[in-house]
């Protein structure tokens, strides 16, 4: 690393931010500083917000990097009274009413240059809708060494960033050539973030029992639906991993509920705006545990993009909403109902021994063909639950490490 990217200050975080274009020039109004980098691009920063983020002590403890700053409680409304470049590339700021010199990384001040932000609520990765007739076969990866590499090793980040790109981006990724011993899954999820126990478990097993709790322990076939719609908070991840599978029968249903509920807007606005309003009734009565929650099957965020999916027939209670929505709302649930049964959106492979597959439990919906458990054959799934933020941040850190390893091989 060279002695100028050593005199780079602290940022108000564990990343690390290559400066892959250097500033050119600064300059500042009482309440703007406005930074013109070397490829013409001009970036511009409020004075409250390069206060609240600056590195120094004062605003972030340095071992937590957690804010202690609290603007209240400032003399007066944070202003520039000067402003310039230092040798190092860093931009230094002279704060009023404090008279606080502040450093900024000019990498950081890049990377979270607000003044050119295109698209405020992008997500990690792009979300790309998809049907089986645009994609045959899940995104699958060849897993058999994942498990002999140690957590940050490249090789096993290189996998794990791939798989967990194709599970942000399309709701699904497939992983080959596991071991097929139990409990692998448990070693699996743990690098991937906090298993979500439920009333089923932290792990379960999904194959045909005597007295089964769900239909998923039953040898009939699934409808397309999500897990647990019951809940409040519906898990973001579902993981099942094949340990036997030589029942005949039982393909694996998948379909992306993005592409079904962007299908529907389009043909019939109407009924996917219902579906967008009103709360349905989920539960799942067993006979140790009792959940009920009601939620509308369709989620979309302020911009109108589809963010949630909760659909599970078989896991719906009495409908209770207004007098005059009832007939609406059936009228748009048999409408989706009908363009579920499209065979263009139903994705079908079959579970190898030591496939695991990782989707989105509230974009994806899953099911399977019935199976004949009395041909002599046996089909044993082992899954489990985590939320969508754990691989957030578990591909957050592996493009962390990357630009580290970056870093230091440019220095």
């Amino acid at each position: 690393m060279s002695a100028a990217a050593l005199e780079l200050p602290a940022t108000p975080d564990f990343d690390t931010w290559p400066v892959d274009t250097p500033v050119d020039h600064v300059a500042h109004q009482d309440r703007v500083l406005t930074v013109t980098w070397q490829d013409g691009r001009v970036s511009r920063y409020h004075s409250v917000w390069l206060r609240e983020n600056a590195a120094d002590q004062t605003t972030v403890n340095p071992k937590t990097r957690e804010r202690v700053l609290d603007l209240s409680q400032l003399a007066d409304w944070p202003t520039l009274t000067a402003a310039w470049l230092e040798d190092s590339g860093a931009v230094s700021i002279r704060f009023a009413p404090e008279q606080h010199t502040l450093s900024f990384h000019p990498g950081w001040l890049r990377a979270n240059d607000y003044s050119h932000l295109e698209d405020p609520d992008a997500p990690l990765v792009p979300t790309r809708h998809w049907t089986a007739e645009t994609r045959s076969d899940p995104i699958s990866l060849d897993a058999g060494r994942w498990l002999q590499h140690t957590d940050g090793d490249p090789a096993s980040d290189a996998l794990l960033g791939q798989a967990l790109e194709a599970v942000i981006g399309e709701g699904l990724v497939r992983l080959r050539n596991l071991p097929t011993v139990p409990g692998t899954l448990d070693a699996i999820a743990a690098r991937l973030g906090v298993l979500r126990p439920t009333n089923f478990g932290s792990l379960f097993d999904v194959r045909a029992k005597p007295d089964p709790d769900s239909n998923a322990y039953t040898s009939i076939a699934l409808p397309p639906h999500v897990d647990l719609p019951t809940r409040e908070y519906q898990p973001g991840l579902q993981l099942l991993h094949c340990l036997e599978n030589s029942a005949v029968g039982g393909q694996a249903v998948m379909m992306d509920g993005f592409a079904v509920a962007e299908t529907l807007r389009a043909r019939h606005p109407e009924h996917f705006d219902t579906l967008t309003r009103v709360r349905w009734c989920f539960a799942n009565t067993a006979k140790t545990s009792d959940h009920v929650w009601f939620e509308p099957m369709i989620k979309c965020d302020p911009s109108g993009r589809v963010t949630e999916i909760r659909v599970a027939d078989f896991l719906r209670g009495p409908l209770q909403a207004p007098f005059e929505d009832i007939e609406p709302a059936y009228a748009a649930l048999i409408c989706l109902q009908t363009l579920l049964k499209e065979p263009q959106f139903a994705l079908r492979f079959t579970y190898a021994p030591g496939d695991l597959v990782i989707f989105d439990n509230r974009r994806l919906l899953h099911g399977r063909d019935a199976f004949d458990p009395g041909t002599g054959g046996s089909r044993w799934l082992q899954g489990c639950y985590l939320e969508r933020d754990e691989i957030r941040s578990r591909l957050r850190m592996i493009r962390r490490a990357e630009r580290e390893r970056q870093v230091e091989a440019s220095g």
